[in-house]
This record gives C-alpha cells, sequence and structure tokens, in this order.
C-alpha cells in the first residue's frame, strides 16, 4: 500500500470516529474507538503506551512551588 492510500485510510478512520462520537470527550476514548476502527478496516498498528512520567514538581495532585 502506497502512503497516500495508507495516510487516506487512516484519516478516514479518524474522521469516522469523531463523527460517531463527536467532540468533547477524553482523547483516552478516541483513542481506544480508533484503534477498533482501524482494526475493522484491517490496518496493522501499535497501540501506544503508558506513560508514567510525572512532572518534576508534582507530588500527588498537589503543585509544590
Amino acid at each position: 500500500m502506497d502512503i497516500n492510500r495508507l495516510s487516506s485510510q487512516i484519516i478516514g478512520a479518524a474522521i469516522e470516529v469523531h463523527k460517531t462520537l463527536g467532540p468533547g470527550l477524553l482523547e483516552s476514548a478516541y483513542g481506544k474507538c480508533l484503534c477498533h476502527e482501524l482494526k475493522l478496516r484491517g490496518l496493522l498498528f501499535e497501540s501506544p503506551k503508558k506513560n508514567s512520567l510525572r512532572p518534576p514538581r508534582l507530588r500527588g495532585e498537589k503543585y509544590i512551588p
């Protein structure tokens, strides 16, 4: 599959997810649905990995100046 066709498939999947869900949800909701849509289209991808990085001055949920 050439790059233009692949790009078109990915963008089409993202548009379909956004049209179905609408605005205002968390990024994680769109991400899970996009993964599902990409699978339905037969596209191979790697799911995003969780990141445990935290800002240096953030302890728990309270900012420490």
